[in-house]
């Protein structure tokens, strides 16, 4: 079985704490809320790619 990669499973757990805002900003109708969670979920998503490339490259993965 292979070891758990923490830093991944850190940055796949925000990703999802990120979209579970969008839908608490969609309950209370606050769409500042709902922008800035979206983009949060862009923003954690793609440095999640680019860690797994780097990590990758480096054949860590």
């Amino acid at each position: 079985m292979n070891s758990i990669n923490f830093p991944m499973l850190g940055i796949a757990l925000l990703t999802a704490i990120c979209i579970m805002l969008i839908g608490v900003s969609i309950a209370l109708r606050s769409v500042l809320g709902i922008v800035l969670s979206i983009v949060a979920v862009f923003i954690v998503t793609g440095f999640g790619f680019v860690t797994k490339k780097k990590l990758r490259e480096k054949g860590r993965i």
